[in-house]
């Protein structure tokens, strides 16, 4: 298969492999001759259009043409300019029942050799989380350098024999998490560094918490310890280090070895899918994201759904030009509203900025063959399926509805990633046709759209999604594709965790002090 016509009302092709000028390619019983050459991952028309005519790919609108162009002429970003423009009115026309899933998948979701349990950690409060690591979290960025001394100390001896916390096999995984944050923030951003932070605290991914504060910061280290609430203190311990007497590395090494012998006695047991909470992202796009890698994962988010678990969506202006398609699939009214809001509020921001709404894609989106924001986000919303849409979250929120749903924060790759993390998602499933090497605070899986990546990128990339345009079945995609997510879910590293590729990054809007 050298292009593809995603869907039948499509007025633009893509190619599959790189195809030279004066190739001629039969699409769906129509000679097409080639006026150009078209990189793979990039779009030819099928038919002549005029300056303003709209471009129609995944059935859609992905903007105009600037000039008339022929049948068989390469289009890229230097051809179309983006239909989007300010905030909207939407009409609430939910979809039907039937469109809400796929009739083949019932067979697929009921092969024998998909998982139905992952082997987790079952905490005090309930929850359940796939790691049993120990972290050190700062308040304030003041203390970076404290928390980093910590974890680089008890790394060195957990990893020395003579430790009485050496294990020759077992030892857990110890991360600081700095940031710059906790003090000089007002109103917003003060709000969603202690959000974020009390969402890291409390995630189930930690067997383990060292709270490090410095004391006179904004985000007090009292008042943050009322925002966790009811939590376990015997796994989560707090030092303020204006209140130690002498060297708070060594009173925090203290407290830090009586927390990794305790993490260290907590063990995997079975657990349903329907625990399971599953982070939805992409980055680094290009034009095969929305033919192999984001139908891929919209297929498992429809399959961890049905069992009862959960999936999130964010990376809203990325939404932006298919937001219809998932308010159209909001569960109630309510929820519709919920993400009109969701949708606008962004808008709002990019607009009160001076910012137009359409400023994306990114160089490497459009190297990689995206042309549009709309073009974008038709392909990057496929990651989350056809389910229905049954919750919306604010930034910073906690998880409270099982099934889908959508979250808000910006695009960027670390913000969006600890946001859904934050949240409560026990892993980040990550697509990317460029490639990325970063992590996030839980696992953060890199799912490539095309084999080319994989290949030269064998330490980045977890899974390759590029067979689908090479012939293997979804099907048998899918399959693997579940297996090796329940396999990480169960304890196997993702390549971010091999490089030690674990960081946060805070949403920040306002005024810095």
């Amino acid at each position: 298969m050298k292009t593809i016509q995603i869907n039948p009302d499509d007025n633009v092709a893509v190619a599959i492999e790189a195809l030279s000028a004066g190739t001629t390619v039969n699409i769906e019983g129509k000679n097409i001759t080639l006026n150009n050459d078209v990189p793979a991952g990039h779009k030819f028309l099928l038919t002549d259009l005029k300056a303003g005519e709209n471009v129609i790919k995944y059935g859609y609108p992905i903007g105009h043409l600037k000039e008339d162009h022929k049948e068989g002429d390469f289009i890229c970003d230097t051809h179309i300019k983006t239909n989007l423009e300010g905030l909207l009115d939407y009409t609430y026309s939910p979809v039907a029942k039937e469109e809400l899933t796929n009739p083949a998948y019932q067979e697929w979701f009921s092969n024998p050799e998909l998982p139905t349990t992952f082997k987790g950690y079952r905490r005090k409060n309930g929850d359940v989380g796939i790691r049993n690591e120990v972290w050190i979290v700062p308040t304030v960025g003041c203390v970076n350098g404290v928390v980093n001394q910590l974890a680089d100390q008890l790394k060195r001896e957990v990893n020395d024999p003579s430790s009485p916390l050496y294990r020759k096999e077992g030892a857990l995984r110890i991360t600081a998490f700095p940031h710059n944050y906790g003090c000089s923030q007002l109103s917003d951003d003060h709000d969603n560094t202690r959000k974020i932070l009390r969402d890291l605290v409390l995630h189930p991914n930690a067997g383990a918490v060292l709270i490090v504060g410095l004391g006179c910061e904004n985000n007090q280290p009292d008042q943050f310890k009322e925002l966790l609430g009811d939590y376990d203190e015997e796994h989560i311990r707090m030092m303020v280090s204006q209140k130690v007497e002498g060297d708070e590395v060594e009173y925090g090494m203290n407290i830090l070895r009586e927390l990794y012998a305790i993490a260290l006695k907590d063990e995997r047991t079975d657990i349903p899918l329907s625990e399971l909470r599953v982070g939805l992202k992409c980055g680094g796009s290009d034009g095969f994201s929305g033919i192999t890698a984001n139908p891929l994962l919209g297929v498992f988010s429809d399959y961890i759904v049905s069992k009862g678990g959960t999936t999130v969506l964010t990376e809203v202006p990325e939404m932006f030009g298919a937001e219809t398609i998932l308010m159209n699939r909001c569960a109630n009214k309510k929820l519709f509203d919920e993400t009109v809001s969701l949708v606008n509020n962004f808008k709002q921001y990019f607009l009160s900025h001076g910012e137009p709404v359409g400023e994306n894609p990114s160089p490497g989106n459009k190297a990689g063959g995206i042309s549009t924001l709309e073009e974008k986000a038709l392909g990057c919303t496929q990651k989350c399926g056809k389910s229905a849409v049954l919750g919306v979250m604010d930034y910073g929120e906690r998880l409270q509805n099982k099934g889908l749903n959508l979250l808000s924060a910006p695009g960027n790759d670390l913000v969006a990633s600890t946001a859904l993390a934050s949240c409560g998602c026990h892993i980040v499933l990550f697509t990317t046709g460029r490639g990325t090497p970063f992590g996030t605070f839980v696992p953060t899986m890199k799912i490539s759209t095309n084999s080319t990546l994989a290949k030269n990128k064998p330490t980045w990339i977890d899974f390759n999604a590029g067979t689908i345009v090479e012939g293997e079945p979804m099907k048998d995609v899918f399959t693997r594709f579940a297996q090796k997510v329940i396999a990480i879910a169960n304890g196997e590293e993702a390549w971010n965790e091999k490089k030690n590729y674990q960081e946060i990054s805070i949403f920040k809007n306002g005024v810095t002090l």
